[in-house]
């Protein structure tokens, strides 16, 4: 088998990383042919050194020079780079490990240049999940997902008829306030809420973790991945984070997806999938984990499920305003300026002030995106 050139957009990121892990482990099938970072200079350097990348970019110009002078070589800059990247006629794949919204106009470039699209940044989707998806449609390429729960639902749709479908069950781990009474929430610190109990991630998606925003996004992103009503997308607590999601078909029957929750499975699995061959990863040992369990999450608790069900629903723009109100009040809950509870009011303010337009154009997302900056600023 010819092995799959890959363009790593978010090479020094966690899912970076771990896609760097994934090519290393399976050299004659993965080729790492071009990669980008925002500024860390030192991770590029030495993921270049292993990899050799046709081509490197990197977002921030000062470090781009930097990184220059360290590999004698050019280095593209800005989301010129990213673009160029994501366009290379070598490349089979891009993997957009971007985190905001800087990952969107590379993808929207990588499948008008036929290439399919592995999604590991969320807003991609639930900013742009119908344009995204349509214009996958149009230039016949594919939209693989890079998250445990969506790949898990893809991995139990294979082959799947879409009409056997009754409802896709995405599991969330529950955080680590899971078992936290509301009353206690006011007082929830920085330090609490990075202390995730299965993953070890980024900050955002960790404190998005915290607050089950994480999960409202991925509702949304399934919505579209799997083209099916939001109202048919649920969500299950399940702490020990070995069931990755389910898919429940109409006669009542479940497939499931488990393994050991490192984000090394479902990365392999968009790359060479549906082949499945060996890697260096540990087995799932389920007699050793002895029991898995389940509940339904507490939606007073956590409103941000309420909010991505009524994003999802009414769509147009209000998904990016979710999206982006949400980043927003983590980054002002990061630097102390609100309480963790304000996160889920911020939200909801934004969203109640905003006007949503249907079927909206690149433009018209981006600027309900900045719109909602501007004003979750506001409401803090």
């Amino acid at each position: 088998m010819k092995p799959k050139n890959i363009v790593l957009l978010g090479a020094t990121g966690s899912i970076g990383v771990s896609t760097q892990k994934v090519a290393a482990d399976l050299p004659d099938y993965v080729r790492i042919v071009g990669m980008a970072s925002r500024e860390n200079v030192a991770g590029m350097e030495k993921a270049i050194q292993q990899f050799h990348p046709k081509a490197v970019a990197m977002t921030d110009r000062d470090k781009a020079r930097e990184l220059e002078q360290r590999i004698q070589s050019p280095v593209l800059t800005g989301e010129k780079g990213l673009v160029e990247l994501a366009t290379m006629p070598e490349a089979d794949i891009v993997l957009v490990a971007i985190v905001g919204t800087a990952g969107l106009e590379p993808a929207l470039a990588a499948i008008r240049a036929g290439k399919d699209l592995a999604v590991a940044s969320k807003e991609i989707l639930v900013m742009a999940g119908e344009l995204v998806m349509s214009e996958a449609k149009k230039h016949g390429v594919k939209v693989l997902p890079v998250d445990s729960e969506h790949s898990a639902i893809f991995q139990c749709l294979e082959g799947r008829n879409p009409t056997d479908v009754k409802r896709l069950i995405l599991t969330a781990s529950g955080g680590p306030f899971r078992q936290t009474s509301r009353e206690d929430f006011k007082h929830i610190t920085l330090a609490q809420a990075l202390k995730h109990p299965s993953w070890n991630m980024g900050q955002k998606i960790t404190i998005d973790s915290a607050t089950l925003f994480n999960k409202g996004l991925e509702m949304i992103e399934a919505r579209w991945l799997f083209d099916i009503e939001i109202d048919r997308v649920d969500v299950v607590v399940h702490p020990q984070s070995i069931v990755h999601s389910m898919v429940e078909f109409q006669d009542g029957s479940m497939l499931a997806q488990l393994s050991a929750p490192d984000m090394r499975h479902p990365i392999q699995y968009a790359l060479v999938g549906p082949k499945r061959l060996p890697n260096s990863m540990p087995p799932t040992d389920l007699a050793k984990i002895g029991t898995l369990t389940f509940e339904n999450p507490d939606q007073d608790k956590f409103p941000s499920l309420r909010l991505a069900h009524l994003a999802g629903r009414i769509g147009g723009t209000l998904p990016a305003v979710f999206n982006a109100a949400n980043e927003v009040a983590v980054a002002r809950f990061v630097e102390g300026k609100i309480r963790f509870t304000d996160i889920f009011t911020m939200v909801e303010k934004t969203m109640n002030a905003h006007r949503p337009v249907n079927q909206p154009p690149l433009d018209a997302i981006l600027e309900a995106d900045a719109w909602a900056r501007r004003e979750a600023e506001h409401a803090v």
